[in-house]
């Protein structure tokens, strides 16, 4: 069971189940860590960050109490998805015009928005990567080593030889141009890999 434990694999959905229907609190932990942000990136279409947190908790917790009715055949994916889309539509006013707005967009972007796999990483770094590779190549590394490395202009400045204008020129460059060829997921992008807004 470790491997459930350290990694949570949605893909062996009857033996998570299975976990969860027994009481496997480390498993269900393992859940509620990494499905956590997805959900409430998921959520905040709908909903501000804040109520969409805590629906999700919400969600979760119903998940757990529940545990014993889960169903091994029913994709957990898919069913913690629908429950916290359900909350989130059912929290908002159904008569205000913000309310219409947002079922009327949810509708339109349905097929495309609500796949979970989209608020996983995997897809998201998929989309990302694809776009980080059309920028120049030492574009691509003064971003690498600034955004994912943690590392200071001028310490990417003294490792690349280069002046610190020059690595913020080029991060903020890149920056720009990630966010125009995702501008349909920056904000998904920004939540799920650089949760604290940078």
């Amino acid at each position: 069971m470790k491997e459930i434990h350290d990694k949570f694999d949605f893909g062996d959905n009857r033996r998570v189940v299975d976990a969860l229907r027994n009481g496997d609190e480390h498993c269900f932990d393992a859940l509620f860590r990494q499905s956590y942000r997805p959900l409430c990136a998921y959520a905040s279409r709908f909903v501000p960050l804040a109520r969409a947190e805590e629906l999700v908790q919400d969600t979760l917790m119903w998940l757990w109490e529940n545990r014993r009715t889960l169903i091994p055949e029913m994709p957990l994916k898919s069913l913690l998805f629908t429950i916290v889309k359900n909350k989130s539509l059912n929290s908002v006013s159904r008569n205000s015009i913000k309310s219409r707005v947002i079922r009327q967009l949810a509708a339109d972007f349905e097929e495309e928005f609500d796949d979970p796999d989209l608020y996983f990483e995997s897809e998201l770094v998929r989309r990302f990567s694809a776009a980080l590779r059309r920028m120049p190549e030492e574009f691509q590394q003064a971003f690498r080593m600034h955004r994912l490395e943690g590392k200071t202009h001028r310490e990417i400045a003294e490792e690349l030889h280069v002046s610190p204008q020059t690595v913020n020129y080029r991060i903020g460059q890149t920056v720009r141009f990630l966010r125009e060829e995702l501008s349909d997921y920056w904000p998904l992008i920004l939540l799920l890999f650089w949760p604290e807004g940078r």
